[in-house]
């Protein structure tokens, strides 16, 4: 199913300095039956944004309303634990379009392109400093641009590459899922089938 494309993401972001921050905690384990990839958001992170009498906790940076964003900013090791698509799932659900880290679990990299959430490593230095401005400074702005694969901090034009597999990259871009990427390629492999001897 074709997504919206993806070229350049300006937004603030959403500081959630933990380290390793892992799927349970992303989304508990008691909310993964539903097969269908909605509805997912509201339970982002809920045992850290509700008490156990499902009162928001005010401490909890989703429930400040000082903070907001399309970008998503973690502390090291984010999406550790148990392969679950539904962490990607409820990010993306609840309005999330990038994650930043110094670095990510394989699995829900490779989970979050799939799904057409934009998982970009940086240094730890600079994700430290970028956890701090946008803590002191909730209106601080980050711009994250596919085709350069770069990563800026607006306020002082300091940025860093990140690394992107050149398929996903394409998919994102063009706003394609697997069968989408595949599907446009249909005459260029009826021609491979014309041509081959086989």
């Amino acid at each position: 199913m074709s997504k919206r494309k993806f070229t350049k993401i300006q937004s603030q972001a959403v500081p959630v300095p933990s380290e390793n921050i892992d799927t349970d905690q992303i989304i508990p384990a008691r909310f993964l039956k539903a097969t269908t990839r909605e509805g997912f958001g509201e339970n982002l992170f809920r045992d850290w944004r509700y008490g156990k009498d499902d009162t928001p906790n005010p401490d909890f940076v989703l429930n400040q309303s000082r903070f907001s964003g399309e970008i998503l900013i973690a502390g090291k090791n984010f999406g550790c634990g148990s392969s679950r698509e539904h962490a990607a799932w409820a990010l993306v659900d609840y309005g999330f379009r990038v994650v930043v880290s110094s670095f990510f679990a394989d699995i829900f990299k490779n989970n979050a392109l799939n799904n057409h959430l934009l998982p970009v490593q940086i240094s730890d230095a600079f994700l430290q400093e970028l956890l701090r401005a946008i803590q002191e400074n909730p209106q601080t702005e980050i711009l994250v641009d596919l085709e350069s694969q770069t990563l800026t901090w607006l306020a002082t034009g300091q940025r860093e590459q990140f690394e992107i597999n050149s398929y996903k990259k394409i998919c994102l871009a063009q706003g394609l899922d697997d069968i989408d990427y595949l599907l446009n390629l249909e005459e260029e492999i009826k021609v491979f089938e014309e041509k081959s001897p086989y």
